[in-house]
């Protein structure tokens, strides 16, 4: 793809650079920062930010610390280190400057890493009388990854940190640094919404790189009327604008970011937040600049933290599989690796390089560039949205980059139960969509017998209304994708009234589904089964739907499971079982019925069966209407059909 920004969004305010202090050519690519704010240490994440365990009182302020003397701090942590890796291979920097400014006297140590995590000291430096310092780091040797990083001695007396950058002059051709557009979509979370603008908006640290704030407001509970965002909006360092507008999804929303951003012409990206995630407004500050010094327009992605567990990294990297065109982390096994527990130098397996197929709109910036030359978000409500559109924008040239150092907290996947409640149709139709627009697979590979595996174990587990979902997702698919746009206000409402049908479709908090006396109460969880052992299971699952029900299961449930016991494997040996939701929101009660799960496995396998026989058509006909659903003319008739009136 063509590297020139178009639709009058290669702008930005000219002329912007560094802090000034070392020249007008250097860029400060990354700043040392400390979780502090209020006169207050964070605690809980410091050991995202210095390593080891030091006082809270040796952090003094946002940017500085002191260290008594004869001690030493170390920075070789996930918010502090430098990930060289990722600068050497995409970007054009080819040295980096290392920019300390502290007491005279203290010792500054440079050090590195590879991508098997060996460290090597680079040098140590004597902080001279003016207390700057500068240490220049050739980007070479980075290939496969590897981070930099510095430690901080006091020999005789106290050192103070009073700040440090990694900086670089822009490497020649690169232009003016560039600026964003901030787009939140947001459904009543007015709390959530106006805790995340405070925090974006509290000081100038995102001043020099942010435009402005879009909070796309799809939501009856609206912000624009919360006292405390008009008071967060008066005191923003940074225009903050709300845009009300009827619920068509997260795509809808981000769609309408995309488009105001389009629209403007001031920026040079759009950056795509969630509305209930907590950032560390450097993170932001780092994607941006790293988005400008980019070899080609490249979408740079903010990694994920977990809110319950906040030094837990949950999400470090995605891919899709083209066999099952199914969504995994590049790295499985270091799920959920937590940073307090073994840190940086420890972990291993994070000093590779991560390359990835696409990065979640928890927080991800896109290009203009990258809009003009691909097109909008799919409008696909939600779910895939975020991965269609990194495959998209990768097959015509366009990498995406999950940045390390740049992240948010969000809640974690386990925290929620959207594989079995109304969100199952999202997942399923969209990652049928989506395999159909990308997948090499003339039939989708191996997918259709992966969506017929989740349908029967949907069915063994008694889960009819996530069944008679995916099988709407599957009939939805056939209807082709001109009635995407028109369903983005309608869908959500349909999937809600099928899955109202059945008990297990519809969390209540009623005595109906309470265990009744002489139940046989609250199991214990069970662990995953070896593979023979549930492939039995699966098979006696299939087996016993012909079985008799147990007397009474009508009237009282045998059991009652936590969301996370509730496994197909743990389901299918129940006749009747309470499952209580995962967010804390009620429960389901799931009852086996044998002419249920006849009937759906019938119909289950002949919309599979058509499915599979039919893909090479479907698959023509969705790439053909690819950069029509996607263009800005369609996405203006559906934005203007559900705008709000002032």
């Amino acid at each position: 793809m063509s590297p020139a920004p178009s639709d009058g969004c290669s702008g930005g305010r000219g002329g912007r650079r560094g802090d000034g202090r070392h020249g007008q050519q250097h860029r400060v690519l990354q700043r040392v920062v400390l979780p502090f704010g209020g006169g207050v240490v964070d605690e809980a994440v410091l050991p995202l930010y210095v390593e080891g365990e030091p006082p809270p009182e040796w952090i003094t302020s946002r940017r500085g610390c002191r260290i008594p003397a004869g001690q030493r701090l170390s920075f070789a942590t996930y918010f502090n280190a430098f990930p060289a890796g990722y600068w050497q291979h995409w970007t054009a920097v080819e040295v980096v400057d290392l920019v300390v400014t502290t007491t005279p006297g203290a010792r500054v140590e440079v050090l590195r890493s590879d991508a098997d995590a060996a460290v090597s000291s680079l040098t140590t430096v004597v902080v001279p009388a003016d207390g700057q310092l500068s240490v220049p780091v050739p980007l070479k040797g980075f290939d496969d990854g590897g981070w930099l990083w510095f430690e901080l001695a006091a020999p005789d007396v106290d050192a103070h940190l009073l700040g440090a950058d990694w900086t670089a002059v822009p490497p020649a051709g690169a232009g003016p640094e560039h600026s964003v557009t901030i787009g939140i979509t947001t459904f009543d979370r007015v709390e959530g919404c106006t805790a995340l603008l405070a925090q974006l908006t509290a000081t100038d640290e995102l001043s020099a790189v942010v435009d402005r704030i879009i909070v796309v407001d799809q939501g009856e509970d609206t912000v624009a009327d919360s006292p405390r965002f008009r008071a967060v909006q008066d005191a923003a360092a940074v225009p903050v604008q709300v845009l009300e507008q009827g619920n068509v999804g997260g795509s809808g929303g981000f769609a309408r970011a995309q488009l105001e951003t389009l629209r403007a012409g001031r920026s040079d990206a759009v950056l795509l937040l969630d509305d209930d995630v907590a950032v560390d407004p450097e993170s932001i500050r780092r994607a941006v600049v790293y988005s400008g010094l980019c070899r080609w327009p490249t979408i740079v992605g903010g990694q994920m933290f977990s809110m319950r567990h906040r030094t837990r990294l949950h999400a470090m990297g995605e891919v899709v599989d083209r066999r099952d065109f199914w969504w995994r982390p590049v790295d499985e096994e270091h799920r959920d690796h937590d940073l307090a527990v073994r840190n940086l130098r420890e972990a291993v397996w994070m000093h590779r390089r991560t390359d990835v197929d696409y990065n979640g709109w928890w927080m991800c910036l896109i290009p203009c560039a990258v809009l003009a030359e691909v097109g909008l978000t799919l409008p696909l409500f939600i779910k895939w949205d975020d991965a269609e559109f990194g495959l998209r924008a990768g097959r015509a040239g366009c990498p995406t980059v999950s940045l390390p150092g740049a992240a948010v907290w969000h809640m974690p996947w386990s925290a929620k139960d959207d594989v079995v409640d109304w969100h199952a149709f999202f997942h399923h139709r969209n990652r049928v969509v989506t395999a159909l627009l990308h997948s090499p697979h003339a039939h989708g590979g191996t997918m259709v017998r992966s969506l017929l595996a989740h349908l029967l174990k949907n069915l063994v587990s008694m889960q009819y209304a996530t069944a008679a979902t995916r099988l709407c997702a599957v009939e939805d698919v056939f209807a082709g994708p001109a009635v995407l746009h028109p369903a983005l206000a309608t869908k959500l409402a349909e999937i809600a009234e099928v899955r109202s049908r059945f008990t297990d479709g519809v969390a209540r908090r009623d005595s109906a589904t309470s265990p009744a006396a002489g139940g046989r109460g609250r199991r214990t969880l069970a662990s995953r089964p070896s593979k023979p052992v549930w492939m039995a299971a699966a098979v006696w699952g299939m087996l016993r739907q012909a079985l008799p029900t147990a007397p009474g299961g009508d009237r009282a449930p045998e059991a009652v499971l936590s969301a996370s016991e509730a496994t197909w494997w743990r389901l299918l040996s129940h006749d009747s079982v309470v499952v209580e939701a995962a967010d804390g929101g009620g429960a389901t009660w799931h009852r086996r019925d044998r002419q249920m799960f006849l009937t759906m496995l019938r119909r289950g396998l002949v919309l599979h069966h058509r499915l599979y026989r039919e893909w090479p058509e479907l698959a023509e006909g969705y790439r053909a209407a690819l950069a029509d659903i996607t263009s800005r003319r369609a996405w203006e008739q559906t934005l203007d059909s559900v705008r709000r009136q002032p």
